[in-house]
Formats: C-alpha cells, structure tokens, sequence
C-alpha cells in the first residue's frame, strides 16, 4: 500500500540540466564546502556524496536532516556560482507513495442527470472540502471507473505523498465523508506501479536497477551515451556528406533538432513519449 522510496537520508535538489551537470563537476569540492558549513552550525549531520538524476541532485547525509539543515545546504546550492539560483528548487526530503480507493460513491454525481459523469476535477474538490483531507498531497491526478459495466457506482483511486511508515494512508483508511447523499469509505489499495520503464537503456518491462545492459542509452537516438550528452555525441547531430541530401552539423549550443525512431514501438518519438502505445499499454495495467 505504501510504496518503499529513497531513502530519507537523502535531501532531494530540483533543477534544471544545465545547472545539474555544471554543479556536478566540482561535486567534491561542494560535499567539502557544505560539510564545513554544517559543522558550524554544530549539527550532527554531515554530507557523504552528492548523485544526479534527470530532475535535479541528491544530497547524500549520515543521518535524517532536520529544517535546519535542509536550510543550510539549500543555501549553499542556491548561493553556489555553478548554478543559476532561479532554476532551482527548494532543497526536500524525499517522500514514498500510498494507495488509497474510495468506495461508495456515485459514478452520476447529479441525480437529474445520468449523462454527467464524475471526473478527476470532481474528485479534488470533493477532498480539499473535507477537513480529514487537510495536510494531505495528492502525488498524482485522481482515477474514476465505474464498479461495472452496469453500475451507476464508481470506485476512485487516489494516490497521496506519504512517509515510509505510511502515517498519511493509516490516518485515512477506513474513515468515511459524505458525497452528496452518500456515504463514503476509505480503503487501502494494492500497489499496482504497471510495467516499468527502465531509465537507463529506455526498455519498458523493468526497472532501472535491474537493467543489465553496460553504459547507458539515448532516449532519443538509442545510442551508447547518456540522453543529455545527445548533442556532443548522438550521430544524427554530425556532419555526414554520404547521406542524400548530406546531413549538416547541428551547430554548437542548438538543441538537436532531428526526428527519432522509439526503441520500443519505432515509432517518430522519443522511447520516453506519453504518444508511444508501450506507455499506453502501461496505464491500462495500472
């Protein structure tokens, strides 16, 4: 019911690419620097490596940070000269997933009209009116379906930000609201993450920790780089006078501007793209 995350040793960093690879090139000095800076403030924790995503960066502690230092090491990425401040995010800790569904609720929310049916907007409305919903974030949008083909009941799946001992969904499950003339009920869900999309070689059936193949792969070309080195080495950006009509140099500093295969369906769109039925299929199992 409650999705297992990073670690809550970790103080999660947003920004943007640029500034990602531009911080990780002195990451040694900055683990330094920010060690020092928490040593001042006489706390206990102490930083042990700082690692990258697509999304931004984490920085790696000895023990849970409390505020204090999350200040303190936020201060210090957004003051940092490797890094444009205004395309960064605040510094957080990382936070797990719960699975709840509501039951008991009408798929015909108006009586007087069976055409009108409940939507994900309805749901959020619904919850940011009810007081046990206060302090709780939705992770992602609401999801209604009706119990049956025949029935003019729907069950709604709801997603919300939670801590690895799953206190939100404890404090939810099993509690009950009103939905007009109904009578609702929280309950837990399964974990159902459908097929994966591994993001190192972009193949969908598993995840990126199981993925066996050696380096990494473009989402874009399918080559044996990194997506974001997709300019520097990604042969569809070199020079190529064999091809008809010859191919150009994508000039330094433009993004590639080229159409792509996906590795999964061939289709014309990145391995990553909502557009590929791979990523359809993915929600349809969810």
């Amino acid at each position: 019911m409650t999705t297992k995350g990073p670690s809550r040793k970790h103080v999660i960093i947003p920004m943007s690419g640029d500034n990602i690879s531009s911080f990780m090139k002195n990451s040694s000095a900055h683990v330094a620097n920010i060690n020092r800076a928490l040593r001042n403030a006489k706390t206990d924790v102490l930083v042990d490596y700082i690692r990258s995503d697509n999304t931004g960066i984490s920085v790696v502690v000895n023990k849970i940070a409390q505020q204090s230092d999350l200040s303190i090491i936020d201060n210090y990425v957004k003051n940092s000269n490797d890094v444009n401040s205004l395309q960064v995010e605040d510094a957080c800790l990382p936070m797990s997933k719960s699975y709840l569904k509501i039951t008991g609720i009408p798929y015909y929310p108006y009586s007087d009209n069976h055409q009108t049916k409940l939507t994900s907007n309805d749901i959020e409305n619904i919850l940011k009116q009810n007081h046990i919903f206060d302090n709780i974030s939705l992770a992602s949008k609401p999801r209604v379906i009706k119990v049956s083909l025949k029935s003019d009941m729907a069950l709604v799946w709801i997603n919300i930000w939670d801590i690895q001992s799953g206190k939100n969904a404890k404090m939810l499950i099993n509690r009950c609201f009103n939905v007009g003339n109904f009578i609702t009920t929280i309950r837990g869900a399964n974990m159902n993450p459908g097929v994966p999309l591994c993001k190192n070689c972009w193949k969908w059936g598993h995840a990126t920790l199981s993925c066996r193949i050696q380096g990494a792969r473009c989402v874009k070309c399918n080559g044996p780089h990194k997506s974001e080195n997709n300019r520097e080495f990604g042969w569809c950006c070199k020079a190529n006078d064999k091809t008809n009509p010859p191919r150009l140099e994508t000039k330094k500093g433009e993004p590639c501007p080229h159409l792509f295969k996906c590795s999964n369906c061939k289709g014309d769109h990145q391995a990553d793209s909502v557009h590929c039925p791979f990523w359809r299929h993915r929600f349809n199992h969810e």
